[in-house]
């Protein structure tokens, strides 16, 4: 019988592995299931032959657990079907598997984008009149946490729609958390209080006010630099700025975003207040109050 591997985002392919043994006749809820340290030789040897009543068939999660060689063996030559729960595993398991029966892999959102994406895909399923500003909020607060999506898209069900982006945070709970990018964006612009609003979701949720400064000063040194690219060759896309500057697309899109809005001179000035608070936080000054007060003298 096959050995049908379940990779790649653990939510995913645990609901594709209940979906693909329901559809060839082997409901998982009636099949033995070893996770933990229950997987072993021993614990598995009962269940990989055939039954009285049918072929029977076995569910092994590799969450945490380092199989050995004799218990791969032993679920490769099984006499029933074995769903194996395995994430990532090492290219010598993927040849395994595919030798004995089939890897199904599951991609997982990663963008927060695609994983607004995957939620609207999600709702249609569920019946739910979701927004996409909705959906969009739900992958900013979890990100890439599918599980808890679901959680709260079950939540949702049993509550009448349609559900805005206001509607659902009523539900949830939960405030998305900061972006540094966004904060800088706001500051540039004039909007303070929404960027303070980032800064302070940024250090509820634990950043280093260091580190922040850190990512300001790059950040910062980007958005010059592509202040200085405008001035000299106009229009320019984030391709471009990417390939110029050396760093990833999505940095030089997000920096481009605030050069446009910026002069050479303005820039300068913003400058000279990054370093000067910077050094401020070297010496001792309260680093949160510092950078609370940054953020007011860049929305200036």
């Amino acid at each position: 019988m096959p050995i049908l591997a379940f990779t790649g985002n653990r939510f995913l392919a645990d609901e594709l592995l209940r979906d693909t043994l329901s559809a060839r006749g082997l409901p998982p809820r009636d099949l033995p299931r070893l996770a933990g340290d229950d997987v072993t030789l021993e614990a598995a040897l009962p269940h990989l032959t055939p039954g009285l009543f049918g072929d029977g068939g076995l569910i092994v999660d590799l969450d945490g657990v380092k199989p050995d060689k004799a218990l791969l063996e032993a679920l490769s030559g099984a006499g029933v079907t074995v769903a194996v729960l395995d994430e990532a595993p090492p290219a010598t398991r993927v040849k395994l598997y595919e030798k004995h029966g089939e890897v199904l892999a599951s991609a997982a959102p990663a963008r927060t984008g695609d994983v607004a994406g995957w939620v609207a895909g999600r709702v249609k399923g569920l019946g739910l009149k979701l927004d996409r500003d909705a959906a969009l909020y739900l992958a900013e607060v979890f990100g890439p946490d599918l599980t808890g999506i679901a959680g709260e898209l079950n939540k949702l069900t049993l509550l009448p729609g349609p559900f805005t982006r206001e509607a659902v945070q009523r539900v949830v709970g939960r405030e998305p958390p900061g972006d540094s990018f966004a904060m800088l964006g706001a500051a540039t612009t004039g909007r303070a209080a929404e960027a303070l609003g980032q800064l302070r979701r940024l250090l509820a949720a634990g950043e280093d006010p260091f580190k922040l400064m850190g990512a300001v000063v790059w950040q910062y040194s980007l958005v010059a630099r592509c202040v200085g690219l405008i001035a000299q060759e106009g229009r320019v896309n984030e391709t471009v700025a990417a390939q110029r500057l050396g760093v990833k697309p999505f940095p030089a899109k997000k920096a481009l975003e605030v050069a446009r809005r910026l002069s050479e001179a303005k820039v300068r000035a913003q400058l000279s207040r990054i370093l000067d608070a910077d050094l401020s936080m070297k010496r001792g000054l309260d680093p949160a109050v510092t950078l609370e007060r940054l953020i007011v003298q860049l929305s200036v």
